[in-house]
This record gives structure tokens, C-alpha cells and sequence, in this order.
């Protein structure tokens, strides 16, 4: 066998990735926020607030790098306001979308 002297490169791992939380210390963060997202039927703007203190223990406690909350989408400006569930109603009534187009589609070669 052949192994190669070449130096190995290690990256940082990408934005988004953090350590896991092996001591538990914001787990009671976590599971208020999931209680919550399982009684709001997953609407998860309705649990912004528990979020914001969840991911405000971890940067607490260095288990993900701190950042500023408002640019992480939770600023007032991006605070979701008077939010309604769509009702499905236009497929309830057998719509499809794109099916009321009747002409052959080019490729995108095939188009002048």
C-alpha cells in the first residue's frame, strides 16, 4: 500500500453546525419551545419568544457562536402579525395547478 505524504486539510464546520448540548444545559429551553410548536399545530411563529430563548442559552453557554437575534430574524420588523392558515379550498374544488394551460411548452433551445 501506498499512503500519500500529503498534509491533510481540515475545515471548520459550516455555519449552522454546533456542538451538541451533552450536558442538557438548555434542554428545559427546548422542550418548552417544543411543547409549544406541538400545541400551535407547528405554526412556529406563534413560539418565536421560546426560540429566541433557546438559541439565547446556547450563545450563552457557547454552544454555538453569538450572534445578533435581530439578524437572525428576530427583529419587530420581521415579527409575523395576523397570520392565517391557507384552506385548500381552491383543491378541495378539484383545481390543479398549471393544468389550464393548453399549449406545448418549448425547451428553454427551443425558445426565440
Amino acid at each position: 500500500m501506498n499512503f500519500s505524504a500529503s498534509k491533510q486539510f481540515v475545515k471548520p464546520p459550516q455555519r449552522g453546525i454546533f456542538p451538541l448540548d451533552h450536558e442538557a444545559e438548555c434542554k428545559p429551553y427546548m422542550e418548552k419551545y417544543l411543547e409549544c410548536l406541538k400545541e400551535e399545530r407547528n405554526k412556529h411563529h406563534k413560539c418565536r419568544d421560546l426560540s429566541k430563548e433557546y438559541l439565547q442559552c446556547r450563545m450563552d453557554r457557547q454552544l454555538m457562536a453569538n450572534e445578533d437575534l435581530d439578524k437572525m430574524g428576530f427583529s419587530k420588523e420581521a415579527e409575523v402579525k395576523n397570520a392565517e392558515e391557507y384552506d385548500k379550498s381552491k383543491e378541495r374544488e378539484g383545481y390543479v395547478a398549471g393544468k389550464h394551460i393548453d399549449k406545448p411548452m418549448k425547451w428553454w433551445f427551443q425558445r426565440s
